[in-house]
């Protein structure tokens, strides 16, 4: 049974990305999006400043790189020692003891990685589209980290300054483009297997990009799941478990899953969808917001491995 709560709709039109900033609007929007995070963990924004063109490009080229043939995707295979590349199908386990890995395929930006695999010669748009897509992400990101320090009680350019490096070296922040192909029937999915399992984020925010598909899970303070619906327009925004814990749990990293469609037909279908996890620079000490001593210092990038390697089973086994 899906759970009745619904997930909060924000209007952040006094915030969009291409305005200026005023306080009044930032504390009204912060007051909103904690009391969001306080209560689902989960948001719906709209009127953020990114337009559904610029929305639409990134997932047509996103689509077409997933489409090329396997021999070709995997020559931009991520490194093990760097998080930018593609990520093959069934590469992922986000509940690697209790079913097989997601059906899902993903290619990972980060635009200072030393390893940089571009599909250039297939897709010559690719990079550029995806460092546009990542400047636009980084400004609403900042800016909702700017409202949520007024929603906190914090100095106004705390949680931003936490945030400086991103795009730089020294900040682990990274933008995903995924890809869950269609099925031809149930009986070829393996037994227990899901699209993406559940699962709670790592870092401090996350904007979510779906298409019409939908099918995006969240888990609600009742136990049970409630759809995230597909509003034109608007981003998913979530919060991370190092959110939680640098808020002392006054905020919630929900905890949330993709699973396979019922309907045979939209089985059959593929589906897309495209996160912004937004990490504090590495080096940030991630100390309880409110003073409390209820979990020790702990560094970013620190915190950030620690739960990589449950993610990656390949690194985790050693292989």
């Amino acid at each position: 049974m899906m759970s009745g709560v619904e997930i909060p709709l924000i209007d952040f039109s006094g915030c969009a990305i291409n305005k200026v900033r005023e306080e009044e609007n930032l504390k009204r929007a912060g007051q909103q999006i904690i009391n969001a995070f306080e209560t689902v963990g989960f948001f719906n924004v709209v009127n953020h400043g990114i337009s559904e063109t610029e929305v639409a490009d990134i997932f047509k080229i996103s689509e077409e790189f997933f489409a090329l043939p396997t021999e070709v995707k995997v020559k931009h295979r991520k490194a093990k020692d760097s998080n930018h590349g593609y990520v093959e199908l069934e590469r992922e386990g986000l509940n690697p003891e209790e079913r097989p890995s997601d059906l899902k395929e993903s290619f990972n930006f980060t635009p200072k990685s030393q390893y940089k695999p571009w599909p250039d010669e297939e897709l010559p748009k690719f990079k550029t589209t995806f460092e546009k897509f990542w400047d636009l992400s980084s400004q609403l990101t900042l800016r909702i980290l700017e409202a949520m320090a007024y929603g906190l009680d914090l100095e106004p350019q705390y949680l931003v300054n936490t945030h400086q490096l991103l795009g730089k070296d020294g900040n682990a922040s990274t933008l995903r483009t995924m890809y869950y192909p269609g099925v031809p029937s149930a009986a070829s999915i393996k037994a227990n297997q899901v699209r993406c399992g559940e699962h709670s984020d790592f870092g401090s925010i996350t904007l979510v990009y779906q298409r019409e598909m939908g099918g995006l899970e969240v888990l609600t303070h009742d136990g049970r799941y409630t759809p995230v619906p597909y509003i034109p327009g608007a981003i998913v925004v979530n919060i991370g478990d190092l959110m939680q814990r640098w808020a002392a749990d006054r905020l919630i990293a929900a905890k949330h899953r993709v699973l396979f469609p019922q309907d045979q037909e939209l089985l059959s279908k593929a589906r897309q969808s495209i996160a912004f996890f937004a990490q504090p620079d590495d080096q940030v000490m991630i100390t309880c917001l409110d003073g409390s001593n209820k979990y020790e210092p702990i560094g970013a990038l620190d915190y950030l491995n620690m739960r990589f390697g449950a993610t990656y089973m390949d690194l985790a086994k050693g292989q």
